[in-house]
This record gives C-alpha cells, sequence and structure tokens, in this order.
C-alpha cells in the first residue's frame, strides 16, 4: 500500500470518527481494495462496517439490489447503477456513509464507449447520492490504485 493510500485512509478514519459515523463499501474493479486500505488502519472496526466484492452482474443484483433493467440498459459500469451499488450496501449494511466502485481496469473488456481505464465511482454520504465517470490511465494496478485514491479523496471532501 502506498504512503498516500495511507495517509487517506487515516484521514477518512479521523474525519468518520469525528463525527461518529459508519461506512461501507461496494467493489467491483478493485476487488476490495478500498476495503483493505481502511481496514489497514488500527480501530477500524470502530467506524468501518464491512464491505461486498461484487465482480458479477448477479452478485450486484442479489446482493446490492441492483436492479436487472438497469444492468441491461446501462452496463454493470454505469452511473446508474455504481450509484445503486452505494445506496444498495448502505442499505444491507445499515451505514450512513458507503463508496462504491465499478470499472474496466483492463487490459481487455474495453470497448469504444468504454474503453480501459474507464471507471465509476458512487459516494452514499447521509442519505444523498454522488457519482462521478472517471477515465485512468495506465495498467490494470495503476487504474485500480487511482479508483481506490480518488474515491476514499473525495469521500474525505464530501464528510467534510
Amino acid at each position: 500500500m502506498t504512503d498516500k493510500l495511507s495517509d487517506l485512509a487515516l484521514q477518512l478514519s479521523l474525519e468518520l470518527g469525528r463525527q461518529s459515523l459508519k461506512m461501507a463499501t461496494a467493489e467491483s474493479c478493485t476487488g476490495g481494495w478500498v476495503s483493505q486500505v481502511l481496514t489497514a488502519i488500527p480501530g477500524s472496526s470502530d467506524w468501518f462496517e464491512g464491505a461486498v466484492v461484487s465482480y458479477s452482474n448477479a452478485m450486484k443484483h442479489r446482493l446490492l439490489d441492483v436492479p436487472c433493467e438497469l444492468l441491461e440498459t446501462y452496463g454493470a459500469v454505469s452511473q446508474p447503477v455504481v450509484e445503486q451499488m452505494a445506496r444498495g450496501v448502505a442499505m444491507s449494511l445499515n451505514v450512513p456513509v458507503s463508496i462504491a466502485i465499478s470499472g474496466i481496469a483492463g487490459p481487455g473488456g474495453g470497448t469504444r464507449d468504454k474503453p480501459v481505464g474507464t471507471v465509476h465511482i458512487a459516494w452514499y454520504c447521509r442519505e444523498k447520492t454522488f457519482s462521478e465517470a472517471f477515465r485512468f490511465a495506465g495498467e490494470r494496478q495503476q487504474v485500480r490504485e487511482q479508483s481506490v485514491e480518488v474515491a476514499l479523496s473525495e469521500l474525505i471532501r464530501l464528510l467534510q
């Protein structure tokens, strides 16, 4: 884990602790990396409730309550799906804050409309959902790391 990710996780832990908030994650292309970074912080059980790593559409539907119609219409890597992932994990784990990530980290899987490096991230914060689409450059590991960094940075900003 990079120093930058460790620093962001520590900042987030302090902000969640200060506000007495708990959070969860729903991850696809990052495969639990956000959760791993967060749980590396001592005392994370005070504010981190859990995570769902949902690589398949079936798991997004079954565990995160993403409607099949959204998956069929927009695809797993889309704003509507990632927003529902964020709400779904927050509702399932009964927390007011969550992060959800779905993307195409590569090296394969990209299309003209959604090339490798396309990542959608959503944040659920006190009953409001925010999301953004990104096009990250680099190899698979770089795309995933950039996704984690942005997810943590933006949640810190939203909480402040």
